[in-house]
Protein backbone atom coordinates (compact mmCIF):
# COMPACT_ATOMS: atom_id res chain seq x y z
CA UNK A 1 0.00 0.00 0.00
CA UNK A 2 1.63 3.13 -1.28
CA UNK A 3 1.28 6.31 1.38
CA UNK A 4 0.85 9.79 -1.03
CA UNK A 5 3.57 11.97 -0.64
CA UNK A 6 2.56 15.16 2.37
CA UNK A 7 2.49 18.43 1.58
CA UNK A 8 4.31 21.13 3.57
CA UNK A 9 4.21 24.95 3.17
CA UNK A 10 6.95 26.61 4.55
CA UNK A 11 6.21 30.61 5.11
CA UNK A 12 9.17 32.54 6.08
CA UNK A 13 9.87 36.17 4.68
CA UNK A 14 13.72 35.43 4.54
CA UNK A 15 14.91 33.64 1.22
CA UNK A 16 17.92 31.74 2.60
CA UNK A 17 15.59 30.53 5.46
CA UNK A 18 12.98 29.53 2.84
CA UNK A 19 15.09 27.23 0.93
CA UNK A 20 17.15 26.16 4.33
CA UNK A 21 13.16 25.06 5.05
CA UNK A 22 12.81 23.38 2.26
CA UNK A 23 15.69 21.40 1.76
CA UNK A 24 15.34 20.17 5.00
CA UNK A 25 11.66 19.44 4.60
CA UNK A 26 12.15 17.54 1.25
CA UNK A 27 15.09 15.56 3.01
CA UNK A 28 12.38 14.13 5.24
CA UNK A 29 10.63 12.44 2.57
CA UNK A 30 7.59 15.66 2.06
CA UNK A 31 6.81 17.68 -1.01
CA UNK A 32 7.77 21.16 0.08
CA UNK A 33 6.46 24.91 -0.76
CA UNK A 34 7.10 27.90 0.09
CA UNK A 35 5.66 31.33 0.37
CA UNK A 36 7.28 34.95 1.68
CA UNK A 37 4.73 36.29 3.27
CA UNK A 38 0.81 35.26 5.65
CA UNK A 39 -1.13 36.62 2.63
CA UNK A 40 1.25 34.49 -0.30
CA UNK A 41 0.96 31.61 1.88
CA UNK A 42 -3.57 32.25 2.03
CA UNK A 43 -3.65 31.80 -1.66
CA UNK A 44 -1.22 28.43 -2.06
CA UNK A 45 -3.73 27.16 0.66
CA UNK A 46 -6.39 28.31 -1.18
CA UNK A 47 -4.94 26.73 -4.75
CA UNK A 48 -3.71 23.42 -3.43
CA UNK A 49 -3.96 20.78 -0.60
CA UNK A 50 -1.75 21.98 1.74
CA UNK A 51 -1.23 18.82 4.76
CA UNK A 52 0.87 21.22 6.84
CA UNK A 53 2.29 24.82 7.90
CA UNK A 54 5.33 25.79 9.19
CA UNK A 55 5.97 30.01 9.45
CA UNK A 56 7.69 32.05 10.86
CA UNK A 57 6.29 34.83 13.55
CA UNK A 58 7.59 37.79 12.21
CA UNK A 59 6.67 38.86 8.43
CA UNK A 60 5.52 42.15 7.43
CA UNK A 61 2.19 42.53 5.78
CA UNK A 62 0.72 39.41 7.67
CA UNK A 63 2.66 37.80 10.33
CA UNK A 64 2.39 34.00 11.38
CA UNK A 65 -0.28 35.04 13.89
CA UNK A 66 -2.62 36.91 11.68
CA UNK A 67 -2.37 33.58 9.51
CA UNK A 68 -2.82 31.48 12.12
CA UNK A 69 -6.12 33.52 12.78
CA UNK A 70 -7.19 33.21 8.80
CA UNK A 71 -6.48 29.61 8.87
CA UNK A 72 -8.67 28.69 12.09
CA UNK A 73 -11.80 30.61 10.13
CA UNK A 74 -10.74 28.55 6.80
CA UNK A 75 -9.26 25.42 7.53
CA UNK A 76 -9.52 24.70 11.26
CA UNK A 77 -7.82 21.09 11.25
CA UNK A 78 -4.85 22.07 8.92
CA UNK A 79 -1.63 21.86 11.73
CA UNK A 80 0.78 24.84 11.65
CA UNK A 81 3.83 25.37 13.38
CA UNK A 82 5.40 28.20 14.68
CA UNK A 83 8.97 29.36 14.32
CA UNK A 84 10.10 31.77 16.80
CA UNK A 85 13.14 33.14 18.16
CA UNK A 86 14.85 33.30 21.79
CA UNK A 87 13.60 35.37 24.23
CA UNK A 88 9.79 34.76 22.54
CA UNK A 89 8.38 32.23 24.50
CA UNK A 90 5.02 34.62 25.53
CA UNK A 91 4.26 34.85 21.96
CA UNK A 92 4.77 31.44 21.41
CA UNK A 93 2.18 30.46 24.23
CA UNK A 94 0.02 33.01 22.58
CA UNK A 95 0.53 31.26 19.43
CA UNK A 96 -0.63 27.81 20.98
CA UNK A 97 -3.96 29.46 22.10
CA UNK A 98 -4.52 30.61 18.70
CA UNK A 99 -4.53 26.72 17.93
CA UNK A 100 -0.73 26.42 16.53
CA UNK A 101 -0.11 22.46 17.02
CA UNK A 102 4.02 23.43 17.80
CA UNK A 103 6.29 25.72 18.61
CA UNK A 104 10.13 25.61 17.80
CA UNK A 105 12.85 28.26 18.60
CA UNK A 106 15.70 29.40 16.11
CA UNK A 107 17.99 27.91 15.38
CA UNK A 108 16.68 24.52 15.33
CA UNK A 109 18.09 21.24 13.74
CA UNK A 110 16.74 18.90 11.33
CA UNK A 111 15.36 16.69 13.74
CA UNK A 112 13.47 18.99 16.05
CA UNK A 113 11.25 19.98 13.14
CA UNK A 114 10.55 16.27 12.09
CA UNK A 115 10.16 15.46 15.51
CA UNK A 116 7.19 18.59 15.71
CA UNK A 117 5.74 17.70 12.15
CA UNK A 118 5.59 14.13 12.90
CA UNK A 119 3.45 15.16 15.79
CA UNK A 120 1.74 17.71 14.48
CA UNK A 121 -0.01 15.38 11.64
CA UNK A 122 -0.30 12.53 14.26
CA UNK A 123 -2.41 14.81 16.28
CA UNK A 124 -4.44 16.21 13.33
CA UNK A 125 -5.08 12.52 12.08
CA UNK A 126 -6.53 11.47 15.51
CA UNK A 127 -8.68 14.65 15.82
CA UNK A 128 -10.14 13.82 12.41
CA UNK A 129 -10.45 10.50 13.51
CA UNK A 130 -12.26 10.85 16.91
CA UNK A 131 -14.80 13.55 15.09
CA UNK A 132 -15.60 11.21 12.55
CA UNK A 133 -16.42 8.73 15.35
CA UNK A 134 -18.17 10.76 17.43
CA UNK A 135 -20.65 11.99 14.42
CA UNK A 136 -21.62 7.95 13.41
CA UNK A 137 -23.60 6.06 15.18
CA UNK A 138 -21.53 2.76 15.71
CA UNK A 139 -23.68 -0.48 14.54
CA UNK A 140 -23.15 -3.34 16.80
CA UNK A 141 -20.23 -5.70 15.05
CA UNK A 142 -21.57 -9.02 15.05
CA UNK A 143 -18.25 -10.60 13.01
CA UNK A 144 -19.70 -13.23 10.23
CA UNK A 145 -21.24 -16.38 11.73
CA UNK A 146 -22.28 -19.55 9.99
CA UNK A 147 -21.32 -22.58 9.23
CA UNK A 148 -22.53 -23.34 6.47
CA UNK A 149 -21.12 -23.86 2.81
CA UNK A 150 -22.22 -20.49 1.58
CA UNK A 151 -20.73 -18.97 4.29
CA UNK A 152 -17.44 -21.19 4.24
CA UNK A 153 -17.20 -19.63 0.87
CA UNK A 154 -17.40 -16.78 1.31
CA UNK A 155 -15.00 -16.23 3.98
CA UNK A 156 -12.65 -17.95 2.35
CA UNK A 157 -13.56 -15.35 -0.73
CA UNK A 158 -12.80 -12.57 1.81
CA UNK A 159 -9.17 -13.92 2.92
CA UNK A 160 -7.97 -14.47 -0.90
CA UNK A 161 -9.50 -10.54 -1.75
CA UNK A 162 -8.57 -8.67 1.46
CA UNK A 163 -4.56 -8.02 0.85
CA UNK A 164 -5.64 -6.91 -3.05
CA UNK A 165 -5.86 -3.09 -3.18
CA UNK A 166 -8.76 -3.39 -6.01
CA UNK A 167 -12.45 -2.31 -5.82
CA UNK A 168 -14.72 -4.87 -4.97
CA UNK A 169 -18.93 -5.02 -5.07
CA UNK A 170 -20.96 -6.68 -2.57
CA UNK A 171 -24.18 -7.94 -3.96
CA UNK A 172 -26.95 -8.99 -1.61
CA UNK A 173 -30.23 -8.60 -0.43
CA UNK A 174 -31.27 -6.54 2.27
CA UNK A 175 -30.04 -7.66 5.63
CA UNK A 176 -27.78 -10.06 4.63
CA UNK A 177 -24.42 -8.20 6.49
CA UNK A 178 -23.02 -6.31 3.41
CA UNK A 179 -21.67 -3.67 6.01
CA UNK A 180 -20.11 -6.49 7.92
CA UNK A 181 -18.53 -8.23 4.89
CA UNK A 182 -17.01 -5.18 4.20
CA UNK A 183 -15.79 -4.93 7.71
CA UNK A 184 -14.38 -7.87 7.35
CA UNK A 185 -12.50 -7.28 4.34
CA UNK A 186 -10.81 -3.98 5.96
CA UNK A 187 -9.44 -6.23 9.18
CA UNK A 188 -8.31 -8.97 7.23
CA UNK A 189 -6.55 -6.09 4.86
CA UNK A 190 -2.84 -4.28 5.21
CA UNK A 191 -5.31 -0.76 5.86
CA UNK A 192 -6.94 -2.38 9.11
CA UNK A 193 -4.76 0.13 11.36
CA UNK A 194 -7.04 3.21 9.46
CA UNK A 195 -10.29 3.92 9.20
CA UNK A 196 -13.27 1.85 7.86
CA UNK A 197 -15.26 4.74 6.64
CA UNK A 198 -19.06 3.91 5.66
CA UNK A 199 -21.61 5.55 3.62
CA UNK A 200 -25.48 4.67 2.86
CA UNK A 201 -25.87 6.65 -0.66
CA UNK A 202 -29.71 6.12 0.03
CA UNK A 203 -30.02 7.63 3.65
CA UNK A 204 -28.71 10.98 2.38
CA UNK A 205 -30.14 13.51 -0.01
CA UNK A 206 -28.77 13.74 -3.48
CA UNK A 207 -28.18 17.56 -2.96
CA UNK A 208 -26.02 16.43 0.37
CA UNK A 209 -24.41 13.36 -1.00
CA UNK A 210 -21.83 15.24 -3.38
CA UNK A 211 -20.44 17.36 0.01
CA UNK A 212 -20.86 14.19 2.09
CA UNK A 213 -18.32 12.13 -0.18
CA UNK A 214 -15.94 14.25 -1.72
CA UNK A 215 -16.34 17.85 1.42
CA UNK A 216 -16.51 21.59 0.50
CA UNK A 217 -15.15 24.49 1.51
CA UNK A 218 -15.94 27.30 3.54
CA UNK A 219 -18.70 29.40 1.54
CA UNK A 220 -18.65 26.71 -1.39
CA UNK A 221 -22.63 27.00 -1.28
CA UNK A 222 -25.18 29.08 1.27
CA UNK A 223 -24.99 27.26 4.72
CA UNK A 224 -20.90 26.33 4.30
CA UNK A 225 -20.01 28.18 6.99
CA UNK A 226 -16.55 26.12 7.46
CA UNK A 227 -14.13 23.70 5.77
CA UNK A 228 -15.76 19.98 5.80
CA UNK A 229 -13.41 16.92 5.36
CA UNK A 230 -15.28 14.26 2.88
CA UNK A 231 -15.94 10.67 3.22
CA UNK A 232 -13.24 10.00 1.13
CA UNK A 233 -10.35 12.12 2.70
CA UNK A 234 -10.99 10.56 6.13
CA UNK A 235 -10.78 7.37 4.86
CA UNK A 236 -7.23 8.21 3.32
CA UNK A 237 -5.38 5.22 3.48
CA UNK A 238 -8.27 2.70 4.85
CA UNK A 239 -11.46 1.53 3.17
CA UNK A 240 -14.64 3.84 2.21
CA UNK A 241 -17.65 1.28 2.23
CA UNK A 242 -20.51 2.57 -0.35
CA UNK A 243 -23.27 1.21 0.37
CA UNK A 244 -26.52 0.84 -1.79
CA UNK A 245 -24.48 2.52 -4.56
CA UNK A 246 -27.37 2.43 -7.41
CA UNK A 247 -28.95 4.83 -5.41
CA UNK A 248 -26.53 7.37 -5.97
CA UNK A 249 -27.08 10.16 -8.47
CA UNK A 250 -26.18 9.07 -12.23
CA UNK A 251 -24.54 12.48 -12.55
CA UNK A 252 -22.72 12.07 -9.07
CA UNK A 253 -21.54 8.56 -10.58
CA UNK A 254 -19.33 10.06 -13.21
CA UNK A 255 -17.58 11.82 -10.69
CA UNK A 256 -17.27 9.06 -8.29
CA UNK A 257 -15.49 7.52 -11.32
CA UNK A 258 -13.18 9.98 -11.98
CA UNK A 259 -11.95 9.99 -8.53
CA UNK A 260 -11.49 6.17 -8.65
CA UNK A 261 -10.00 6.57 -12.01
CA UNK A 262 -7.24 9.26 -10.65
CA UNK A 263 -7.01 8.75 -7.43
CA UNK A 264 -7.64 12.10 -6.39
CA UNK A 265 -10.82 14.61 -4.92
CA UNK A 266 -11.41 17.85 -5.36
CA UNK A 267 -13.66 19.57 -2.74
CA UNK A 268 -16.80 21.32 -3.34
CA UNK A 269 -16.16 25.17 -3.96
CA UNK A 270 -12.31 24.46 -4.37
CA UNK A 271 -9.83 23.86 -6.98
CA UNK A 272 -7.49 22.11 -5.24
CA UNK A 273 -6.43 18.48 -6.16
CA UNK A 274 -6.02 16.26 -2.99
CA UNK A 275 -4.40 13.03 -3.43
CA UNK A 276 -5.65 9.77 -2.11
CA UNK A 277 -4.80 5.92 -1.08
CA UNK A 278 -8.54 4.23 -0.39
CA UNK A 279 -9.98 1.32 -1.03
CA UNK A 280 -13.29 1.22 -2.19
CA UNK A 281 -16.00 -1.23 -1.65
CA UNK A 282 -19.49 -0.61 -3.26
CA UNK A 283 -22.45 -3.05 -2.14
CA UNK A 284 -25.84 -3.32 -3.46
CA UNK A 285 -29.19 -5.04 -3.05
CA UNK A 286 -30.24 -5.12 -6.51
CA UNK A 287 -28.93 -6.92 -9.51
CA UNK A 288 -26.34 -5.07 -10.79
CA UNK A 289 -26.76 -5.85 -14.57
CA UNK A 290 -30.55 -5.17 -13.75
CA UNK A 291 -29.55 -1.68 -12.80
CA UNK A 292 -27.51 -0.85 -15.73
CA UNK A 293 -30.10 -1.64 -17.73
CA UNK A 294 -32.85 0.34 -16.03
CA UNK A 295 -29.97 3.56 -15.68
CA UNK A 296 -29.55 3.23 -12.07
CA UNK A 297 -25.77 2.47 -12.73
CA UNK A 298 -23.50 3.67 -14.95
CA UNK A 299 -22.02 0.73 -16.88
CA UNK A 300 -18.34 2.10 -17.12
CA UNK A 301 -18.50 2.41 -13.34
CA UNK A 302 -19.93 -1.11 -12.74
CA UNK A 303 -17.16 -2.18 -14.79
CA UNK A 304 -14.95 -0.17 -12.40
CA UNK A 305 -16.22 -1.18 -9.21
CA UNK A 306 -16.22 -4.58 -9.97
CA UNK A 307 -13.03 -5.51 -10.54
CA UNK A 308 -13.64 -8.36 -7.62
CA UNK A 309 -17.47 -8.88 -6.35
CA UNK A 310 -18.59 -10.83 -3.47
CA UNK A 311 -21.89 -12.64 -3.52
CA UNK A 312 -23.79 -13.18 -0.16
CA UNK A 313 -26.00 -16.10 0.31
CA UNK A 314 -29.82 -14.25 1.93
CA UNK A 315 -30.68 -16.57 4.71
CA UNK A 316 -33.28 -18.79 3.66
CA UNK A 317 -30.29 -21.03 1.46
CA UNK A 318 -28.39 -21.00 4.76
CA UNK A 319 -30.92 -22.56 7.32
CA UNK A 320 -27.76 -24.40 9.22
CA UNK A 321 -26.64 -20.97 10.32
CA UNK A 322 -29.96 -20.02 11.89
CA UNK A 323 -29.25 -21.96 15.25
CA UNK A 324 -25.42 -19.81 15.09
CA UNK A 325 -27.20 -16.28 14.65
CA UNK A 326 -29.71 -17.14 17.11
CA UNK A 327 -27.20 -18.10 20.22
CA UNK A 328 -25.68 -15.31 19.43
CA UNK A 329 -28.24 -12.62 19.39
CA UNK A 330 -29.45 -13.97 22.82
CA UNK A 331 -25.91 -14.42 24.53
CA UNK A 332 -26.37 -10.84 25.69
CA UNK A 333 -29.38 -11.53 27.02
CA UNK A 334 -28.58 -14.88 28.38
CA UNK A 335 -31.98 -16.06 26.92
CA UNK A 336 -31.83 -19.80 24.79
CA UNK A 337 -34.23 -20.90 21.93
CA UNK A 338 -36.53 -23.79 22.73
CA UNK A 339 -36.42 -26.82 19.99
CA UNK A 340 -40.12 -26.15 19.13
CA UNK A 341 -39.10 -22.36 18.22
CA UNK A 342 -35.75 -22.96 16.50
CA UNK A 343 -37.26 -25.15 14.21
CA UNK A 344 -40.00 -22.41 13.56
CA UNK A 345 -37.23 -20.09 12.52
CA UNK A 346 -35.97 -22.68 10.41
CA UNK A 347 -39.32 -23.14 8.80
CA UNK A 348 -39.46 -19.65 7.88
CA UNK A 349 -38.51 -17.63 4.41
CA UNK A 350 -36.68 -14.45 5.93
CA UNK A 351 -37.24 -12.16 3.34
CA UNK A 352 -35.55 -9.32 6.08
CA UNK A 353 -32.88 -12.14 5.95
CA UNK A 354 -30.33 -11.46 9.51
CA UNK A 355 -31.29 -7.92 10.18
CA UNK A 356 -35.04 -9.63 10.29
CA UNK A 357 -33.30 -12.52 12.40
CA UNK A 358 -31.70 -10.35 14.52
CA UNK A 359 -35.21 -8.02 15.41
CA UNK A 360 -37.70 -10.63 15.84
CA UNK A 361 -35.39 -12.29 18.41
CA UNK A 362 -35.05 -9.53 20.81
CA UNK A 363 -38.51 -9.26 20.71
CA UNK A 364 -39.66 -12.65 21.25
CA UNK A 365 -36.60 -12.43 24.40
CA UNK A 366 -38.68 -9.39 25.92
CA UNK A 367 -42.10 -11.85 25.60
CA UNK A 368 -40.65 -14.25 27.20
CA UNK A 369 -39.10 -12.90 30.08
CA UNK A 370 -35.49 -13.51 29.26
CA UNK A 371 -36.60 -17.27 29.79
CA UNK A 372 -36.66 -19.96 27.20
CA UNK A 373 -38.55 -18.83 24.02
CA UNK A 374 -41.27 -20.95 22.92
CA UNK A 375 -42.92 -20.57 19.81
CA UNK A 376 -45.71 -18.15 20.99
CA UNK A 377 -43.73 -15.65 21.43
CA UNK A 378 -42.69 -15.33 18.00
CA UNK A 379 -44.64 -13.17 15.32
CA UNK A 380 -47.87 -14.78 13.59
CA UNK A 381 -46.36 -15.78 10.95
CA UNK A 382 -43.50 -17.53 12.21
CA UNK A 383 -45.14 -19.10 14.94
CA UNK A 384 -47.82 -20.69 12.07
CA UNK A 385 -45.11 -23.30 11.81
CA UNK A 386 -45.44 -24.31 15.06
CA UNK A 387 -47.50 -27.15 13.90
CA UNK A 388 -44.99 -28.28 11.82
CA UNK A 389 -42.17 -27.99 13.99
CA UNK A 390 -43.53 -29.93 16.59
CA UNK A 391 -43.92 -32.94 14.12
CA UNK A 392 -40.77 -32.88 13.37
CA UNK A 393 -39.60 -33.39 17.23
CA UNK A 394 -42.28 -36.19 17.71
CA UNK A 395 -41.71 -39.90 17.95
CA UNK A 396 -42.76 -41.92 14.92
CA UNK A 397 -45.09 -43.38 16.96
CA UNK A 398 -46.79 -39.97 17.31
CA UNK A 399 -47.23 -39.20 14.02
CA UNK A 400 -50.85 -40.45 13.18
CA UNK A 401 -51.83 -37.46 11.04
CA UNK A 402 -55.58 -39.07 11.22
CA UNK A 403 -55.45 -39.03 14.75
CA UNK A 404 -58.37 -35.58 16.09
CA UNK A 405 -56.93 -35.54 19.49
CA UNK A 406 -53.52 -34.77 17.84
CA UNK A 407 -54.86 -32.29 15.55
CA UNK A 408 -57.02 -30.66 17.82
CA UNK A 409 -54.51 -30.10 20.11
CA UNK A 410 -51.67 -28.75 17.77
CA UNK A 411 -54.80 -26.37 16.09
CA UNK A 412 -55.16 -25.43 19.81
CA UNK A 413 -51.59 -24.21 20.05
CA UNK A 414 -50.95 -22.10 17.31
CA UNK A 415 -54.59 -20.61 17.87
CA UNK A 416 -53.05 -19.95 21.29
CA UNK A 417 -50.00 -18.32 20.19
CA UNK A 418 -51.23 -15.94 17.29
CA UNK A 419 -53.83 -14.67 19.38
CA UNK A 420 -50.78 -14.21 22.30
CA UNK A 421 -48.79 -12.44 19.43
CA UNK A 422 -51.81 -10.64 18.18
CA UNK A 423 -51.95 -9.16 21.97
CA UNK A 424 -48.61 -9.05 22.70
CA UNK A 425 -48.28 -11.75 25.46
CA UNK A 426 -51.46 -10.15 27.33
CA UNK A 427 -53.23 -13.28 28.23
CA UNK A 428 -56.56 -10.97 29.06
CA UNK A 429 -57.15 -9.80 25.87
CA UNK A 430 -55.84 -13.21 24.17
CA UNK A 431 -58.74 -15.18 26.30
CA UNK A 432 -61.47 -12.77 24.86
CA UNK A 433 -60.10 -13.21 21.59
CA UNK A 434 -59.85 -16.69 21.40
CA UNK A 435 -63.52 -16.36 23.27
CA UNK A 436 -62.85 -18.53 26.29
CA UNK A 437 -62.49 -17.38 29.77
CA UNK A 438 -58.76 -16.47 31.23
CA UNK A 439 -59.32 -19.65 33.26
CA UNK A 440 -59.01 -21.66 30.47
CA UNK A 441 -56.59 -19.88 28.56
CA UNK A 442 -54.09 -20.70 31.71
CA UNK A 443 -55.34 -24.53 31.47
CA UNK A 444 -54.63 -24.43 28.02
CA UNK A 445 -51.09 -23.10 28.65
CA UNK A 446 -49.98 -25.62 31.14
CA UNK A 447 -51.04 -28.67 29.18
CA UNK A 448 -49.28 -27.68 26.10
CA UNK A 449 -46.67 -26.07 28.26
CA UNK A 450 -46.54 -23.12 26.44
CA UNK A 451 -46.06 -20.70 29.51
Amino acid sequence: MSTPTLTILAVDDEPNMRRLLEISLRQAGYRALSAGNGREALEIIRQQQIDLVVSDLHMPGMNGLQLLEVLRNEHEHLPLIMVTAQGEIKTAVAAMKLGASDYILRPFELETLEIAIAKALNVKRIQQENTFLRQIQQPDVTGLIGNSAAMQSLKQMIQQVAPERATVFIVGETGTGKELVAKALHEASPRHAALFVAINCAAIPADMLESELFGHEKGAFTGALKERIGKFELANGGTLFLDEITEMPIQLQSKLLRVLQESVVEKLGGNRQITLDVRVVAATNRDPIQAVKEGKLREDLYYRLNVLQLQIAPLRERHDDIGLLAEFFLAKRQCQLSEEARLCLQHYGWPGNVRELENILERAAILAGNQLIQPQHLPADIGQHAASAAAEVTTPAETNMLSIPRTTEAMERRLIMQALDTCQGNKTKAAKLLEISERSLWNKLNQYQLR
